[in-house]
């Protein structure tokens, strides 16, 4: 008998092991910036079933797509030290009862979207499903080096999906706040690869640790910090956020650069301590842009 089905029929499944299934985190996260995503889009209040039933149905579509990573990581999940305790890779959720849930929560997520928001974005979310669950899961983690950098569209959708939600358009200024999750992914996850350089090598994905180095990959962030900067900017030079946002931005993002730095000089756990700030960095400045936009 394989070590997943002992260790399944030792740790029965329970309601933790779903939940675990929909990295509730991330999904969180990505429910912050698509709330702020509709509060930037009005200039009051955002209508109060929207706010409820539009980041339902996107937080559903997102747990749905984290469900099928788990799906499909399996295999690899077991050869990684972070991710071998996963309830797919233990076998305390089949296959297939992992497959069952990711479709009712998809389903659920779109026809929640599809009824009490609107079209426009129940079809953005389910392209951004199919672009991280199918595109980006299933092909693009296994295929190259800038996975990371292609499949960050899909995880940077959230706030577009959150204005569309509330006026049923796509904005330039959505894109920009799109355009901020975009340039901030790849330092984000390129941090952490540098950490976990030897799990996702024993997996054979082709991380760019793994394949470039970390020497490159620390260049590579260091670039796309700059990237971020300049994209963090944009709102207040469009005229969608003000002064406070920008003291934020320049602040966190001259903080966003010190770790980066501190990554180039091979400075001991900067990966990490880059990783875990890059987490308050997103949370922080969508944060500030909402008070920015009230104030």
């Amino acid at each position: 008998m394989s070590e997943p089905a002992s260790q399944s029929l030792n740790s029965p499944t329970t309601w933790a092991d779903y939940y675990e299934l929909t990295k509730p985190n991330v999904v969180y996260l990505m429910l912050l910036t698509s709330a702020i995503g509709m509060f930037m889009s009005v200039p009051g209040v955002v209508p109060l079933d929207i706010l409820i039933f539009g980041n339902l149905g996107i937080g559903l579509c997102s747990a749905c797509g984290a469900v099928v990573n788990h799906l499909v990581d399996q295999r690899i999940d077991t050869l990684m030290n972070r991710t071998k305790k996963r309830p797919v890779a233990q076998g305390r959720i089949s296959q297939t009862q992992a497959g069952i849930f990711a479709l009712v929560l998809g389903v659920a997520g779109i026809a929640v979207l599809l009824m009490f928001t609107n079209p426009l974005t129940a079809w953005l979310t389910l392209f951004s499903l199919i672009g991280y669950a199918v595109i980006y899961t299933l092909w693009l983690k296994r295929a190259t080096p800038q996975n990371i950098v292609i499949g960050g569209l899909p995880g940077a959708a959230p706030p577009l999906l959150g204005w569309t939600a509330v006026n049923n358009e796509i904005h330039g200024h959505a894109l920009l706040l799109v355009l901020i999750i975009f340039a901030w992914t790849p330092p984000h996850f390129w941090a952490l690869a540098i950490n976990r350089k030897e799990d996702y090598a024993k997996a054979a994905i082709p991380m760019l640790p793994v394949t470039h180095g970390v020497e490159y990959t620390a260049f590579h962030i260091l670039l796309y910090t700059f990237v971020l900067i300049a994209a963090s900017l944009l709102p207040f030079a469009t005229g969608l956020s003000g002064l406070v946002y920008l003291a934020g931005a320049v602040i966190l993002g001259v903080i966003h650069l010190y770790y980066s730095i501190a990554i180039m000089r091979d400075k001991l756990g900067a990966p990490m301590a880059t990783f875990k700030y890059s987490l308050v960095y997103l949370m922080a400045i969508y944060i500030i842009m909402l008070v920015d936009h009230y104030v």
